[in-house]
C-alpha cells in the first residue's frame, strides 16, 4: 500500500513537472490575489474587551456594561525654571481646552520637589473610542509641540496611554521594516554559500517571501473570525522565511545530489519528490501540529499566533512540493548558473559531508562518552529555567529610545502613585446600593489594616443605575514586585468572602496587576497540557512516519532538551541581566510572560524540520540494508551541510529580532536563535546519533527494515568505502 505521504509530493512534482508554467502561474495568482485580499479586506485588530481573561476579565466587563470606564486622558510634563514653567502651562491650558477631542484639562500640579509639573489632559468620550489612536493624540500632540516651540527655555514633553501605544506601534513598525530589509540579503548571502550559484540561492529566498506575502494577506479576512494581535505580523514574517528557506532547501540539495549522480533532471526531481518531499510533509505536519497546542491556552494573542504560524506553514509546504519542482524542471541545470566561482569551488572541495565525517568519527567510536558530555551541557544550560520568573509586559521592560516612555517615566518618578492598583467591583440589585457601599468602605479599612494596602480615601464610585460599584484600592509596592501577587491573592481569597456583601451580589477584583496575575495563573494551569499536547502529538507523528518507538521516543527527549536550554538562556539573560550591555537593554528582573510558551512551540515544530530530515535520510539507508551504525554515519554527514544551512537561516533570522528594541521580539529573538544553534550542533550533530548508534538495531523496534531482495545498498560511495564500520556493512 502507497505511504500518502510519499505518494502525494510525487504526484504533485510529477504534475508540476509536466506543467511547470501552470505551476508557476497558479502560484503567482494565489500570492497576488492574497495581497489584493490585504488591500480590499481590512485587518480586524484584537480590543481590550478580547483581552479579557478570568475574575479579572469579569471585572473588566462589569465595569465596561456599567459604563463606570475612565476616559482616557493624556498628560504634559513640563520641567524647568519654575516662573517659566508656570507660562508655558498657562498657555497649554488655554490651547488644550479649545483642542479637538479634550473634554477638561485639569489644573496644574507641581511635583513634591518642585521640579516638574504636570498637566492632565481628559479627552471626550467619542475621542477615547476613536479606533484611530494616531488621529486621535495628533491635534494634542499639535498643541504639546507649538507650546515647547514658544517655551524653548523649558521642556514641554507629552505622554500617556493612547500617546504610548502610538510611539510603540511606530517603533515595532519601522523595526520590522529593519529586519525585513536585514533578513532577506543575509538569507540570499547564506544560501549563496550553500550553493555556490545565484539562481539556486535565489529559489528559496523567493519561495519564502511569496509565502510570507500570500500569508499576511489571506491572514486580512481570516482575522474577523480570529482577530489579529499586534504581534502575528512579524510571527509570520520569522516563521515564514525560517520554514520557507528550510524546505526549498531540502528539496533542492537533494535534485542536485541526484543530478550529480547522473540522473537526468525528471528523475532527479522525482526522487527529491519521494524523499525530500515526504520530509517537508512529515516536517509540515509536525510544526502544524505544535502550534495548534496555542489554542489550547484560551487566549486571543495565542489565537492568532497559531493562526498565522500555521497558515504560512502550510503555503510554504504547498510551494515546496508544486510551484519549486515546476520550477527546477523548468530550468535544469540552468539552476546552477551563474555561478560564484569561489563559493562553488569550495562547495565541491568539500563536498558531501566531507567536514561532518571527521566531526563524527568520536561520536560513532565512543558514544556513551559523547552522549554523557553533550547532555550535561544541555542540563547546565537548561537548570536556570527552574528559578525563570514571568510577568506581563510594563512600562519597565519598553525601550527607553522612545520619548513617550522616557517621559512616563519621569512623571512615574516625580509624581509618585501610591503603588499597583486593584479594582473590586460589585454587581448587585440597586436597592441594595447603600449596603453594598458601606461594605466596601470597611473594605478599605479591613484591606488597609493588614499593611499589604494602601487606603487612597477614594470614595466608591456606583453607576447611574445604582447596580455596579467601583472601589480602587493601591498595594505599596511596584507592579512587577511578587508581593502584589500574594496581596491580590489575600484580597479575592481571604478579605473579599468575610467583606460583608450582600447575598447574591457578584464580586470580581481587575485592574492591571490583576490581569497579569490571571495570565501567569491560567498559563501555570495549561502549560502541562499544552507540553504534554504537543509532545505526545510530535511523538505519534514520529513513531508513524518512522515505525520506530525509540526514536520517537529520542526525538521527544530531545526536544525537551532543546527547549530547556531556549527557557534557560532566557531566564539567565533577560532575568539575571547577562549581556546586557552586549544586547542594548536593561533587566527587569523577568521573562515576559506569553513568550516561554510561544518560544516552546516554535522551537519544538521547527526543530523538527532538520530532525526529520536527518532520520529520514538513516531510515532511508536502514531500508536499504545497512547496519544502523552505519547507517546513522552516512545519514548524519550526507545531511549535515543541509542542516548547517538550515539552521544558518533560522538563526540569522531570529538573531535580527534579537537586534529590536523592543524587548518582546529580542527575548524571541535570543531565546529562539541561541536554541536552534544549540540544537542543529550539539543536539543533533552528537546527542542523536550517539543515542541511535547506542540503541543499535534496537532503534527500529518494533520492526527491523530489510531491504527487498536483490536490491543493492546504496553504500559504494568512494566518500565512504573507508569509513569506520563500512566493511562490516552487509553488501548483497
Amino acid at each position: 500500500m502507497t505511504n500518502p505521504l510519499t505518494s502525494v509530493p510525487i504526484r504533485a512534482a510529477r504534475w508540476s513537472a509536466a506543467h511547470p508554467w501552470r505551476a508557476v502561474l497558479g502560484w503567482l495568482v494565489l500570492v497576488v490575489v492574497a495581497v489584493g485580499l490585504a488591500a480590499a479586506v481590512p485587518t480586524q485588530e484584537t480590543t481590550d474587551a478580547d483581552y479579557r481573561l478570568g475574575e479579572s476579565g469579569r471585572a473588566d466587563q462589569l465595569i465596561a456594561d456599567a459604563g463606570l470606564e475612565e476616559p482616557s486622558s493624556e498628560m504634559v510634563l513640563i520641567t524647568g525654571d519654575a516662573a517659566a514653567a508656570d507660562a508655558a502651562a498657562a498657555d497649554l491650558v488655554t490651547a488644550m481646552t479649545a483642542a479637538d477631542g479634550v473634554d477638561e484639562v485639569a489644573e496644574p500640579q507641581w511635583s513634591p520637589d518642585r521640579s516638574a509639573l504636570l498637566i492632565a489632559v481628559r479627552l471626550a468620550e467619542d475621542g477615547a473610542d476613536d479606533p484611530d489612536d494616531a488621529e486621535t493624540v495628533a491635534p494634542l500632540r499639535a498643541v504639546t509641540d507649538e507650546v515647547a516651540a514658544n517655551h524653548p527655555d523649558v521642556s514641554v514633553r507629552q505622554t500617556g496611554d493612547l500617546s504610548l501605544d502610538v510611539a510603540i506601534d511606530e517603533r515595532v513598525a519601522d523595526d520590522l521594516a529593519s529586519a525585513e530589509v536585514i533578513s532577506l540579503p543575509v538569507t540570499l548571502l547564506l544560501m549563496l554559500v550553500a550553493f555556490g550559484a545565484l539562481i539556486a540561492a535565489g529559489l528559496p529566498v523567493l519561495l519564502a517571501a511569496t509565502s510570507v506575502a500570500a500569508t499576511i494577506g489571506i491572514s486580512a479576512p481570516l482575522s474577523h473570525l480570529v482577530h489579529a494581535d499586534s504581534t502575528v505580523t512579524s510571527m509570520i514574517v520569522l516563521i515564514g522565511m525560517a520554514v520557507g528557506v528550510d524546505y526549498s532547501l531540502f528539496y533542492l540539495k537533494r535534485e542536485r545530489e541526484e543530478r550529480a549522480k547522473g540522473h537526468s533532471t525528471l528523475d532527479a526531481v522525482e526522487i527529491a519528490a519521494q524523499t525530500s518531499g515526504h520530509s517537508i510533509l512529515v516536517s509540515g505536519g509536525a510544526v502544524i501540529a505544535s502550534m495548534a497546542g496555542l489554542f489550547l491556552m484560551g487566549d486571543t494573542t495565542f489565537n492568532s499566533l497559531a493562526v498565522g504560524s500555521i497558515l504560512v506553514v502550510a503555503i510554504a509546504v504547498l510551494g515546496s512540493i508544486t510551484v519549486l519542482p515546476a520550477l527546477l524542471a523548468g530550468l535544469g541545470r540552468w539552476v546552477d548558473r551563474p555561478r560564484v566561482p569561489l563559493l562553488w569551488r569550495l562547495n565541491s572541495r568539500i563536498g558531501r559531508g566531507g567536514i561532518s565525517r571527521r566531526l563524527l568519527a568520536p561520536v560513532v567510536r565512543h558514544p556513551k562518552v559523547a552522549l554523557l558530555l553533550a547532555g550535561t551541557i544541555v542540563v547546565a544550560l537548561a537548570l536556570p529555567a527552574l528559578g525563570m520568573k514571568t510577568h506581563s509586559a510594563n512600562l519597565e521592560t519598553l525601550p527607553a529610545s522612545i520619548p513617550e516612555v522616557q517621559t512616563m517615566r519621569e512623571v512615574s518618578a516625580a509624581f509618585p502613585s501610591e503603588g499597583s492598583v486593584a479594582d473590586v467591583v460589585v454587581h448587585a440589585d440597586a436597592e441594595q446600593q447603600d449596603d453594598v457601599v458601606a461594605a466596601l468602605e470597611q473594605l478599605d479599612r479591613d484591606a488597609a489594616a493588614t499593611g499589604s494596602f494602601v487606603s487612597t480615601g477614594a470614595p466608591v464610585l456606583t453607576s447611574d443605575d445604582g447596580r455596579t460599584s467601583v472601589l480602587e484600592i493601591s498595594m505599596p509596592y511596584e507592579e512587577s514586585d511578587e508581593r502584589v501577587d500574594d496581596a491580590l491573592r489575600q484580597l479575592r481569597e481571604e478579605l473579599l468572602p468575610i467583606a460583608g456583601l450582600p447575598t447574591g451580589s457578584e464580586h470580581a477584583v481587575g485592574g492591571g496587576p490583576a490581569e497579569s496575575l490571571d495570565f501567569v495563573e491560567r498559563q501555570q494551569q495549561r502549560l502541562p497540557l499544552i507540553i504534554g499536547f504537543v509532545l505526545l502529538l510530535t511523538l505519534v507523528i514520529m513513531a508513524a512516519t518512522f515505525r520506530s518507538l525509540p526514536v520517537a521516543l529520542v526525538s521527544t527527549v530531545l526536544n525537551l532538551g532543546s527547549v530547556g536550554v531556549a527557557f534557560g538562556l532566557m531566564t539567565l539573560v533577560f532575568q539575571h541581566g547577562w549581556f546586557e550591555s552586549l544586547l542594548g537593554f536593561e533587566s527587569s528582573g523577568f521573562v515576559i510572560d506569553w513568550l516561554p510558551l510561544f518560544v516552546l512551540v516554535v522551537l519544538v515544530g521547527l526543530s523538527m524540520d532538520y530532525h526529520v530530515f536527518v532520520v529520514s535520510r538513516i531510515r532511508e539507508y536502514v531500508d536499504q540494508g545497512l547496519p544502523t551504525r552505519l547507517a546513522v554515519q552516512r545519514g548524519v554527514a550526507d545531511t549535515a551541510g543541509v542542516v548547517t544551512s538550515a539552521a544558518a537561516v533560522m538563526v540569522s533570522v531570529f538573531a535580527i529580532f534579537a537586534t529590536l528594541s523592543m524587548l518582546e521580539m529580542k527575548m524571541m529573538g535570543v531565546g529562539l536563535s541561541a536554541a536552534i544553534l544549540l540544537d542543529a550542533t550539539l543536539v543533533r550533530l552528537v546527542l542523536l546519533p550517539a543515542a541511535l548508534v547506542l540503541l543499535g538495531e534496537r532503534a527500529w523496534w518494533p520492526t527491523r527494515p530489510v531491504a527487498p531482495r536483490g536490491e543493492p545498498v546504496v553504500g559504494t560511495d568512494p566518500a565512504y568505502v573507508d569509513a569506520p564500520g563500512f566493511a562490516e556493512a552487509p553488501h548483497r
